[in-house]
């Protein structure tokens, strides 16, 4: 997908691509790395640099990103001594390693924009201003320790360090966040830039599906540049997928879409992909006079200001309204001019209007999932149990100690799942013995699964921003011997915050069996028990995933249904043609998948959004804007479909196998393109309309009104103020049968509207694909 995504980044207007380096992937085990297939970095800015655009590496190494472990490689939580992100010798050892092995690849490769390169901005670190409060001296001695190391690598281009106020010299600190344009930096040398504008936000599990409107977005950038900004960053651009086990969080999703203007599948997101398009080259027809004009400001008061870039040749200006309910009216330099509120109008030339933040005249795409035609029927599936008799009934692992350990520590986050083992002696004579007994685990709010005398009992998990909860049921314990198995899933490791490497993973205890008697109990402490530990799942060790595995069979016959830890195994011809392809796992409890031995990552679609906080009501861009605002899908799964990337697909025939962990039913597995399903525009007069259904053809014109249409894309109306002219028909002449159409909006054109008194005619126009 790389030279896909990478055009369309420079088709929308991007001069760079920014990316993280993830340490955990590039260096699995210490000083065994991995720079093959999509982890080849050096390729990577090589394709960047071939589209003819710059990049800019974010070492780091750590990254957050949502990103399991904040993409730390677990290893290095396990080594003696170590803590992360302080003055700490084994901690900078490691990471003084990593960076300088990143920087000698990308210095060997001429890489670097003072070797001829493409990378012209380099950061070390990441965020690190947000926490370094809680480290005391030694977060101040590390910050420093981290720019003296960067500047003693000779890279010939800058350092950053972002949310870094004040960092060191040479270093240049930047902005991250939703809006960045009251930000100073604290050195008066430094430029104003912003390394991080969030387009959307990330998604959780049992969380809704954010939504950052297009006008906000263009607002905070044209705003920024309006108050002296030099450098901007989309974050995310493309956001993607964290396939595989990548995911942090814990409990970040599988799909990363983060509502980025190419979404997760590589469309462009429409309007948002073309209105900052449109902002972005009005931006660069003034960049001469940005960089080097002289900057004044005019305040008209209620949080409306112009901004005039003067150099001897020419002049551009800005006019801001901040307010968050009324539009603006002033006169600047003998004109009148009307700015929306929360827009910014952007007059290249000081006196026309070439652009507003908050009138977007670009196609708004539905993306919808078409029928798989390749499969006629549903898909035949085949079956194994996971092998769980020497741990659920017999309690026999790999590893035995006599306390209850991390699981970051054990397992080194080999895989999610670690079985906890241990036995209990227990006579009727023992104080506690009652009809009433409960097991009692605190947990870390990951996922547990118990069982007792190989019979299960019940599962527990919390959600997002969550790290402990306790899990309770009644258990029917026996006289004598008693098996306790817990099974811990993880979903992703936490990536953020002070100290986050020290959150615990799995089961942190204590285990407890509680008699109740009456209103006395009595606790009976397994945390020092002698417990045994096994790693994994027997089907990930025998490569259950692969389609090539010959070492075990399946079954074809009763496959069941809503069963706990199962495999399913299915054959499926992918989607005709190169449209992007999603897998619909509706009716799937929570699990993994994987295509052509590739994982897609971890599924929950049984995992259902909060019911509260949507509304049907259009979203108001204006006003600042969070996480909670515009959300949407209350009440469904948090995510439905997964991306199969087509590179993961053959031409012929394919393999899906599931593990289901908590019991559903496949039957309803389906692979589906997305495609255009319509396009809309409202554009008003003496604007062209564009409209694409991205490499299929405009199949008819549902609506097309020019005058006062109200409404939104798939809901417009007409009303009294109309064209005297058949509009549908002319826009079906002007489009129909094409890949797409371009026309200007003219009463030359489209007819007369039967109103006088509306400021300005819009025509508003939805088409099918």
């Amino acid at each position: 997908m790389w030279p896909d995504l990478i055009k369309k980044a420079k088709e929308g207007g991007l001069d760079a691509i920014e990316t993280y380096v993830f340490w955990n992937v590039h260096e699995p085990q210490r000083r065994q790395y991995d720079f093959t297939g999509n982890l080849d970095i050096v390729r990577f800015i090589k394709t960047i640099q071939q589209e003819g655009l710059y990049s800019v590496v974010r070492i780091g190494p750590y990254v957050c990103a949502e990103w399991n472990y904040g993409g730390f490689p677990v290893w290095l939580h396990n080594m003696p001594g170590i803590e992360f992100r302080t003055a700490n010798n084994v901690y900078m050892n490691e990471m003084q390693n990593f960076t300088t092995l990143i920087v000698d690849m990308l210095r060997k490769e001429k890489l670097f924009a003072s070797q001829g390169g493409p990378i012209i901005l380099a950061q070390i670190e990441n965020e690190y201003g947000n926490v370094m409060s809680s480290y005391g001296d030694a977060g101040k001695a590390y910050i420093n320790w981290c720019a003296n190391m960067a500047d003693s690598l000779h890279i010939g281009v800058p350092w950053l360090m972002c949310q870094q106020t004040d960092a060191p010299q040479p270093m240049i600190e930047t902005c991250n966040g939703f809006y960045c344009d009251s930000y100073t930096p604290k050195n008066p040398t430094s430029p104003k830039m912003w390394t991080e504008n969030w387009t959307g936000w990330f998604k959780s599990w049992g969380g809704k599906d954010p939504y950052r409107t297009t006008e906000d977005l263009a607002y905070s950038v044209a705003r920024f540049f309006q108050r002296g900004g030099t450098f901007q960053n989309y974050y995310m651009y493309h956001g993607g997928t964290n396939f595989g086990r990548t995911a942090g969080g814990p409990y970040i999703t599988t799909s990363y879409d983060y509502n980025a203007p190419l979404d997760e599948y590589g469309n462009l997101n429409q309007p948002k992909w073309g209105h900052l398009k449109q902002l972005h080259s009005v931006l660069k027809s003034m960049e001469k006079t940005l960089t080097y004009g002289n900057i004044s400001t005019l305040d008209f008061g209620s949080s409306v200001a112009a901004t005039i870039y003067a150099t001897d040749e020419a002049s551009s200006c800005f006019l801001g309204n901040a307010n968050e309910t009324s539009d603006a009216t002033i006169n600047f330099q003998d004109a009148d001019y009307v700015i929306p509120a929360w827009s910014v109008s952007i007059l290249p030339d000081c006196k026309t209007v070439a652009f507003n933040t908050a009138k977007v005249n670009t196609q708004t795409s539905v993306m919808i999932k078409k029928p798989n035609e390749a499969n006629s029927s549903i898909l035949e599936w085949m079956w194994r149990p996971e092998f769980t008799h020497d741990t659920i009934v017999r309690g026999k692992g790999q590893i035995v100690a006599n306390r209850i350990v991390d699981q970051k520590e054990m397992a080194s986050d080999a895989s999610d799942y670690l079985w906890y083992m241990t036995s209990v002696n227990l006579g009727k004579d023992d104080a506690m013995w009652s009809n009433n007994m409960t097991l009692r685990v605190h947990g870390s709010g990951q996922i547990l699964h118990s069982y007792v005398n190989g019979k299960y009992i019940g599962s527990q998990w919390a959600k997002y921003n969550i790290f402990n909860h306790v899990f309770e049921k009644e258990v029917k314990l026996s006289p004598g011997h008693n098996k306790i198995v817990i099974l811990s899933a993880t979903v992703g490791l936490q990536n953020y915050g002070p100290m986050f490497d020290l959150t615990q993973a799995g089961v942190p205890g204590p285990v407890e069996i509680v008699g109740h008697k009456g209103d006395e109990t009595i606790i009976k402490d397994l945390s020092s028990n002698k417990w045994s530990y096994k790693i994994g799942l027997n089907g990930l060790d025998n490569q259950l995933f692969n389609p090539d595995c010959k070492r075990v069979k399946w079954s074809m016959d009763n496959v069941p249904v809503n069963r706990n830890l199962t495999w399913y195994k299915a054959s499926f011809k992918a989607p005709l043609g190169t449209d992007p392809v999603v897998v619909d796992l509706l009716g799937l409890g929570k699990g993994e998948a994987w295509i052509n031995g590739h994982s897609i990552g971890r599924y929950w679609p049984s995992f259902i959004a909060d019911e509260q906080g949507c509304s049907d009501a259009v979203c108001d861009y204006r006003g600042s804007y969070n996480g909670d605002k515009c959300v949407s899908n209350c009440g469904q799964p948090t995510q439905r479909y997964y991306h199969v990337p087509r590179s993961f697909l053959n031409e012929d025939v394919n393999t899906i196998v599931l593990f289901e962990e908590f019991g559903g039913n496949p039957s309803q597995v389906d692979f589906q393109p997305v495609v255009v399903g319509s396009a809309c525009a409202t554009v008003s007069e003496g604007n062209t309309v564009e409209l694409s259904c991205h490499g299929r053809p405009i199949s008819g014109v549902r609506f097309a009104s020019l005058g006062n249409p109200q409404g939104v894309c798939g809901a417009f109306e007409k009303t009294s103020c109309d064209s005297d002219k058949d509009v549908v028909s002319i826009v079906e002449d002007q489009c129909v049968g094409k890949e797409s159409c371009s026309f200007k909006v003219s009463q030359d054109v489209f007819g007369s509207p039967n109103c006088f008194d509306a400021p300005i005619n819009r025509l508003a126009v939805e088409v099918s694909c």
